[in-house]
């Protein structure tokens, strides 16, 4: 069993009135994720950089840490995150 690490930037966009999630960008550091997600968020409704650990074998999810969000994020976004 081996665990990735994989830190991503997740947008968020308006759809009918609603934050729905957007694109996601990988980043190779989660200092750049931060960064990356600050600079997204002066142009979308809202960002979030993550943290995931899944195992690279059989995919399972281990993990998901919000590191820092900006902007609007959805109400139930760190609980969906658990869910997931």
């Amino acid at each position: 069993m081996t665990m990735r690490t994989t830190l991503l930037v997740q947008t968020f966009v308006l759809k009918r009135k609603r934050l729905i999630p957007g694109d996601r960008q990988v980043s190779p550091t989660s200092s750049g994720a931060m960064k990356l997600a600050e600079g997204m968020a002066t142009r979308m409704p809202g960002t979030a950089a993550l943290q995931i650990v899944d195992d690279d074998e059989t995919g399972e999810l281990e993990s998901a840490t919000i590191l820092s969000q900006y902007g609007d994020v959805p109400d139930d976004f760190a609980e969906s995150l658990q869910a997931a």
